[in-house]
């Protein structure tokens, strides 16, 4: 990975319906611009994504999407209302904070839900992208959200017994977490963290902050039980002219439902890499194809 560096710049942006997103840029003010999109919903901007790129050669992008990070207000607090937090909404947020930088194209990357943000942002405003760098491929398929609320039940049975309550999780789950007892919110916030740390193959330190995991159980779960505000297989449609790199696990469960070979098809031209013995996870050999990719990027 690139050096560890830190911002030159950063603000907050208002975005209407009283939400203000926070941004960052990173290296060189001259650079190739760069968004990085993270994943969640809701896990906020990651730093460390930061040294995927040369930072000689790029002008790196990082924000908080609305609801979390250090974005206002915040999805830990019980009473925010989420109904202005769709997927519309950010691919919104990140045309204006463009326009807002003067940036007039840029490559789009980001991982998991950063992936499928990354793709509806594509799809509606292709003339604004110079290229895609995605992993932990996903598409806001029903499917996929399936795949690791239940289908993963036969692969963990111990942990989604004590997970699943009979339902769709994602709509279970928002309604415990709308709870007004907080001793409540937190429980199912606990329990929805406890599943993804069973599937993920051991849990992340974040998840032991109570606003964060209460922030984002709310915010996954608000936006798998919409489906994401996505037309089925909207994201799946031909996207010809934009270069991609597409970096995907061959152990990824996304895999069992054919997604990266589906985002392949769709993306003419694009290249699809499956890295050995790697899940939907950051392991050295997700990261070295992605920085491998963003230095092609910067090299054309």
């Amino acid at each position: 990975m690139y050096p560890d560096i830190g911002p030159y710049d950063y603000g907050m942006l208002s975005m209407g319906e009283g939400h203000s997103v926070y941004w960052e840029i990173s290296g060189n003010p001259s650079g190739l611009p760069a968004a990085v999109l993270h994943g969640g919903p809701g896990s906020g901007h990651a730093p460390h994504t930061r040294r995927f790129f040369d930072p000689d050669r790029y002008r790196i992008v990082l924000l908080d999407q609305r609801g979390c990070g250090r974005s206002t207000p915040h999805a830990s607090e019980p009473d925010i209302d989420l109904s202005s937090i769709t997927t519309t909404h950010l691919v919104t947020d990140l045309e204006r904070l463009r326009e807002h930088l003067g940036i007039d194209r840029w490559l789009v990357t980001g991982g998991s839900w950063g992936c499928v943000l990354a793709l509806a942002y594509a799809h509606r405003h292709p003339e604004r992208v110079r290229g895609l760098v995605l992993n932990g491929l996903a598409a806001g398929r029903r499917c996929e959200t399936d795949i690791l609320t239940r289908g993963l039940g036969r692969l963990f049975p111990e942990a989604h017994a004590r997970f699943f309550l009979g339902g769709d999780p994602a709509a279970d789950y928002a309604r415990l977490l709308a709870d007004p007892d907080p001793a409540e919110r937190d429980r199912a916030a606990r329990a929805w963290v406890d599943w993804e740390a069973a599937i993920a193959g051991g849990p992340e330190a974040r998840f032991d902050d109570p606003a964060y995991r209460l922030a984002f159980t709310r915010l996954v779960t608000h936006f798998w039980r919409h489906e994401s505000w996505l037309e089925p297989d909207e994201l799946l449609r031909p996207l010809p002219g934009i270069p991609a790199v597409l970096v995907q696990g061959e152990l990824d469960f996304g895999n069992l439902v054919g997604t990266p070979w589906l985002l392949h098809r769709a993306l003419p031209g694009s290249e699809l890499i499956l890295v050995p013995r790697a899940g939907h996870d950051h392991s050295r050999g997700i990261v070295s194809a992605v920085i491998a990719a963003t230095d092609r990027f910067a090299e054309a």
